[in-house]
C-alpha cells in the first residue's frame, strides 16, 4: 500500500464509496490495514493530534489566536473571505451567523445543506461537488480562511492546495479537530464543540458559538439520559463494500456508538486495531461476536438496500439480523466537525434501543 492510499483511507473512510478509496486501499493491502505515515505537505497543519484550544479573547477587535492540529493560527481581525470545503463546515458558518463571509463552498454533492439554512448559501460560488476543489479553483476566490473536515482536502499530490500553498496565498487552513491526522483514531463527538468555540472566537461571535455549543451538549445529554437505565446493546460497526468487510474499532465513529448507548464489539485495545482504527475482518469473525446491532455508513437508498441484503444473506443467525437492527447512517454524518455527528448519535440510539 503506498503512502497516498493510506492517507486517502485514513481521511476518507467515512465517505463510503467516495472515489472507491477504501476499496482501492484494501485491494492493494490484502487483509491488513496499516496506519498512515506522518503527515507531510499534503496534510499541512494536521501534523499533531492536539485538540484546537481557545487561545485568545473573543473581542470585537484585536488579534485572536487558537491552536489547531498543533499549529497556532492568529487572525488580526475576523476572517472576511471564508471557504467551506464540505457542507458541514459551510453549515457551521451559517449557524454562527457569518454566512456573508463565504466566498466559496465545496464538495456540495456529499450532502444537502439543511433546509433552514440552505437558502443562505444559494449565491455562494460552488467550487466542487464530488471531490475537494483543484488548487487553482480554490485560490481563485482569494480566501483568507479555508475550513475542512480532514487533512485530505489539503493533499497537494491530489492537485489540491496544500496548507503551505494557502499560506503563500495569504490564507490559513482550519481542520476539524477530530480530523487532525494524529487524532483521527482518538477523535470524539465533543471535538465538535471545540470547533464551534474556535470558530466563534475567530469570527468574534462568542455568543452565537455558546448557543450552538449548548445545543450540541443538550442533545447529547438527552440521549445519555434516555439510555441511563438501559443495558447497552452490543454493536458491530462495519464498512461494507460489495462482499468485503472492515470493522471500525476507534475514532469518532466508535465514539458515536458509545454516545448512542451501545457497546462496540470491536475495541481500540484489540490487537486488530493496534496500528489503525479500522481493519479488514471476515464474516466468520463478525458472526462469532453475534452483535445485537450492526451499524454501517451509506451514501444512498440504493446502497443501503444493497448492504442490507448482503448482511441478511451473510448473517442470518446473528441477533442484529434476527432483530432487524441494521442501522444505516449517512456517511457525511460520520465526518469530523459536523453537526451530523449528533444526528448520528440520536439515530443510532433510537435504532439499537428499539425506540
Amino acid at each position: 500500500m503506498n503512502a497516498l492510499s493510506r492517507n486517502t483511507l485514513s481521511s476518507r473512510l467515512a465517505l463510503v464509496g467516495a472515489a472507491g478509496a477504501f476499496l482501492l486501499a484494501l485491494s492493494a493491502c490484502g487483509q491488513s490495514v496499516t496506519a498512515p505515515p506522518p503527515a507531510g505537505e499534503g496534510s499541512g497543519a494536521a501534523s499533531s493530534g492536539t485538540a484546537g484550544a481557545i487561545g485568545g479573547s473573543a473581542t470585537a477587535s484585536g488579534p485572536v489566536s487558537i491552536t489547531n492540529c498543533g499549529t497556532e493560527l492568529t487572525f488580526a481581525e475576523a476572517p472576511q473571505r471564508a471557504v467551506g470545503l464540505s457542507p458541514a463546515q459551510t453549515e457551521l458558518l451559517l449557524r454562527l451567523g457569518v454566512g456573508e463571509t463565504l466566498v466559496g463552498q465545496a464538495q456540495t454533492g456529499l450532502q444537502a445543506l439543511p433546509a433552514d439554512v440552505a437558502s443562505q448559501a444559494e449565491q455562494v460560488k460552488v467550487l466542487s461537488k464530488g471531490e475537494p476543489p483543484a488548487r487553482e479553483e480554490l485560490l481563485s476566490v482569494n480566501p483568507d480562511l479555508v475550513l475542512s473536515p480532514t487533512s485530505y482536502e489539503f493533499t497537494a499530490e491530489q492537485g489540491y492546495a496544500s496548507v503551505e500553498q494557502l499560506k503563500t496565498a495569504g490564507a490559513q487552513a482550519y481542520i476539524a479537530t477530530g480530523g487532525c491526522a494524529d487524532r483521527r483514531a482518538s477523535a470524539v463527538v465533543t471535538d465538535l464543540v471545540t470547533d464551534i468555540e474556535n470558530l466563534g472566537s475567530l469570527f468574534r461571535k462568542p455568543e452565537q458559538a455558546a448557543q450552538l455549543s449548548k445545543q450540541v451538549k443538550d442533545r447529547l445529554a438527552a440521549v445519555s439520559q434516555a439510555n441511563a437505565s438501559a443495558t447497552a446493546p452490543t454493536v458491530a460497526q462495519l464498512f461494507v463494500d460489495g462482499k468485503s468487510l472492515s470493522a471500525i474499532g476507534a475514532g469518532i465513529e466508535a465514539d458515536i456508538i458509545k454516545q448512542a448507548g451501545g457497546k462496540n464489539v470491536f475495541s481500540p485495545d484489540d490487537k486488530l486495531f493496534e496500528s489503525f482504527f479500522a481493519a479488514a475482518v471476515s464474516p466468520e469473525q463478525v458472526a462469532s461476536l453475534n452483535p445485537d446491532a450492526i451499524v454501517f455508513a451509506t451514501t444512498s437508498d440504493t446502497q443501503t438496500a444493497s448492504i442490507e441484503a448482503y448482511l441478511r444473506e451473510t448473517f442470518p443467525q446473528v441477533t442484529a439480523v434476527k432483530k432487524n437492527r441494521l442501522v444505516a447512517v449517512p456517511s457525511a454524518n460520520l465526518l469530523p466537525g459536523t453537526l451530523g455527528n449528533v444526528d448520528a448519535v440520536e439515530l443510532i440510539s433510537q435504532k439499537i434501543h428499539d425506540r
